[in-house]
């Protein structure tokens, strides 16, 4: 059975960051499915999917209702005659919703973190409380369980794992660790994020104070916002001076990740399916992420990586000292991540379970 799906989703951003749900789109189209996807015609994927065979509409929603979105949009639905809507971000589900009003076509939308969604704030029902939606796509068992709890109807949320290809990472060559200041013989920890209050930084940062005075280890913290002036005196005329290098926005990320022993992630809440968790596993560098939303989903404690809860300094500084001091528990659990990676968090299983999903979608009655 043929099924006609449009996807609206801004694959402007670069080609790294989009790269598991745009490669997710080609898959899907390889496997059969009529897709077509909403987004700027300008942008590299648009390229590339253009030239795997689906249409490009060259157009944005870039406002939570905006009347000529809603225009296009329906446009585009009742020439198309399409049987499933797939919409990513909450501009393209409030005006995706408005302009399928009356129309015979089945609503997905896409959930990528947990927290702020209640069943007391209007705004929600012009996205994932709409009655018109069908089903949600949550990125993690924490997303969706943590939907089901606002749904009027929880079955509608479902897990599909954003999934990767260990094979997008075997060019990557780790930098010079000299070039990033590391003494030889230093453990070198990274964090990659930008740098909000929900992503825990101060807490990494009091759990790295906590480490004894003669641990050699150099903590990168990495992303926008980690070289602000505000950090810069948050570390200034303390020990931590000597350990920590705010690198802020980079461009070779993943080089400074592959030249790593250890990847942290401390975040305090609304978690999803961390990629920066995935991109050191795929390295085979160890994580150690905390309890919030996705992150714990990724890690076998103990065999893959660590967890620890959110916001406990002393226990996020036990376990960065534990694997500084144990280089091959950091091998065996950075293999161990890869493998998992592999096993549980491919591209493959997500094009399967989106193209079972939209069967299930498309079936008559």
């Amino acid at each position: 059975m043929s099924i006609k799906c449009l996807i609206i989703s801004n694959y402007a951003s670069t080609p790294h960051n989009v790269r598991p749900e745009a490669e997710m789109v080609i898959g899907l189209k390889r496997r059969g499915l009529d897709i077509e996807v909403m987004t700027p015609a300008a942008c590299e994927y648009a390229g590339r999917m253009a030239a795997a065979g689906i249409p490009i509409h060259d157009h944005l929603p870039r406002r939570k209702l905006s009347l000529a979105s809603i225009r296009r949009i329906r446009a585009v639905l009742r020439s198309g005659r399409h049987q499933v809507l797939y919409l990513f971000n909450n501009p393209a589900i409030a005006n995706g919703l408005q302009a399928a009003r009356g129309l015979p076509v089945k609503i997905v939308t896409y959930r990528g973190q947990t927290g702020n969604i209640h069943r007391y704030d209007p705004f929600a029902y012009l996205t994932h409380l709409h009655p018109r939606v069908d089903r949600i796509v949550c990125v993690a068992n924490a997303v969706r369980d943590d939907l089901r709890r606002v749904l009027w109807r929880p079955e509608k949320a479902v897990t599909i794992y954003k999934g990767h290809d260990i094979r997008w990472y075997a060019g990557v060559a780790a930098v010079d660790r000299n070039r990033l200041g590391v003494p030889p013989g230093h453990c070198l920890v990274v964090c990659v994020a930008n740098n909000r209050p929900r992503k825990g930084v101060p807490v990494l940062l009091d759990a790295v104070e906590r480490l004894p005075a003669g641990l050699p280890l150099r903590l990168l913290l990495i992303g926008g916002g980690m070289d602000s002036a505000a950090m810069r005196a948050r570390i200034a005329g303390r020990p931590l001076e000597k350990r920590v290098g705010l690198l802020g926005h980079r461009d070779d990320v993943l080089g400074i990740v592959a030249a790593a022993d250890i990847a942290v992630l401390p975040s305090l809440r609304r978690e999803g399916l961390p990629k920066t968790v995935i991109e050191a596993m795929a390295l085979g560098v160890p994580p150690i992420v905390t309890r919030s939303g996705g992150s714990a989903e990724l890690v076998d404690e103990g065999r893959s990586g660590l967890v620890v809860p959110p916001g406990d300094a002393p226990a996020l500084a036990t376990a960065i000292e534990r694997l500084a001091r144990e280089p091959e528990a950091r091998r065996q659990m950075g293999a161990a991540a890869r493998d998992k990676l592999i096993r549980n968090f491919n591209i493959e299983d997500s094009i399967e379970r989106h193209l079972a999903l939209f069967r299930e979608l498309a079936q008559p009655g």
